[in-house]
């Protein structure tokens, strides 16, 4: 039996929600104990690059969560099951390119993916175009080459190694799936649960208010951590670290991972890391849209901790390598 909340029903806080205020509240002390520890000049340094980062990448942050949320509601699966072909080879590639003119955001695509897999589609297909969705959108893109100075180079580096990753994890497991039965995931789960008598614009609400709360969250405190290396941490051990193409890689890969950051804002974070090269800058716009620490522990949850274990290390493998090739090449 269905049941609907009522107005008055108390619900408990989401833990998007506990996020957001654990953030907040650890920002006040964290920003005295810098201002304690900093002298003026590093401090208004510091306060200078966190506020550039949050105020150039907010409003795309937004522009990316309104049009995902428009999406997440309007969407027909039917619709994209009828567009993909039915071959599975080709609907691999045909899900990634599929985000192009999709803008979702990391958690709204769920749903999208749950559908389509509902209606029969393979789950590599649902796997690329959750991988690829939250990537090789235009608000994505367009913010990339905002924060960059309309560099087309560095957008079409991105937008080429995160479709290549999608579709190399898609065709991994359309192929590893049909060898190894712990290699299937299981069904999605709708991450957002609509009540029955919501409207449209209660669901666009809904999904827009779900996305937004926790990409603040991480836009906050990338920033903050992003400044405070610039400021904190001796040159000497930044270009330490920036000068070695393996370590370089390897350091923005777990930053990305950590800091779980939004796709439509990490890329003000990454050309804030002014000491790294262009190539592992990429590697951290890949690595984050394609796996953080908030999507494994979502998928450990919907897919099962047996599926994550393997998916989440592969994920992060491939995104890595695939965007250290393409920045190779490319930049």
């Amino acid at each position: 039996m269905t049941t609907t909340a009522t107005p008055g029903t108390h619900r408990r806080a989401d833990p998007q929600t506990w996020l957001v205020l654990a953030v907040l509240v650890g920002s006040v002390p964290a920003q005295m104990l810098l201002e304690d520890r900093l002298g003026s000049s590093a401090f208004q340094t510091w306060a200078t690059v966190f506020l550039a980062v949050v105020v150039q990448s907010i409003p795309f942050l937004v522009v990316g969560i309104v049009l995902s949320g428009v999406i997440s509601v309007v969407l027909s699966e039917q619709l994209i099951s009828r567009l993909l072909p039915r071959r599975t080879a080709l609907a691999v590639p045909a899900a990634g390119l599929a985000g192009i003119a999709l803008p979702t955001c990391e958690c709204a695509v769920v749903p999208v993916a749950n559908g389509l897999t509902r209606r029969g589609m393979p789950a590599a297909v649902a796997l690329t175009f959750m991988l690829a969705a939250p990537a090789v959108n235009p608000a994505v893109l367009v913010s990339t080459a905002v924060a960059f100075g309309g560099r087309m180079d560095m957008v079409g580096a991105r937008f080429l190694a995160s479709l290549v990753t999608a579709m190399v994890i898609g065709w991994i497991y359309l192929w590893a799936s049909r060898r190894f039965s712990a290699l299937r995931p299981p069904s999605l789960r709708d991450r957002l649960h609509h009540h029955d008598g919501d409207t449209r614009w209660q669901r666009f609400v809904a999904a827009a208010w779900h996305d937004f709360l926790p990409a603040a969250a991480f836009l906050v405190l990338g920033a903050m951590i992003a400044a405070a290396i610039n400021v904190l941490v001796p040159v000497r051990y930044v270009d330490a670290v920036a000068g070695n193409p393996i370590l370089a890689v390897g350091a923005l890969t777990l930053f990305a991972f950590v800091i779980a950051l939004c796709s439509e804002a990490d890329a003000f974070v990454a050309v804030s890391l002014t000491a790294f090269s262009d190539t592992a800058k990429l590697v951290f716009l890949v690595v984050g849209p394609a796996m953080d620490i908030k999507l494994a522990a979502m998928e450990a949850g919907q897919f099962g901790r047996a599926f994550a274990v393997q998916f989440v290390p592969l994920v992060l493998v491939v995104a890595a390598t695939t965007a250290s090739i393409v920045g190779w090449v490319i930049l």
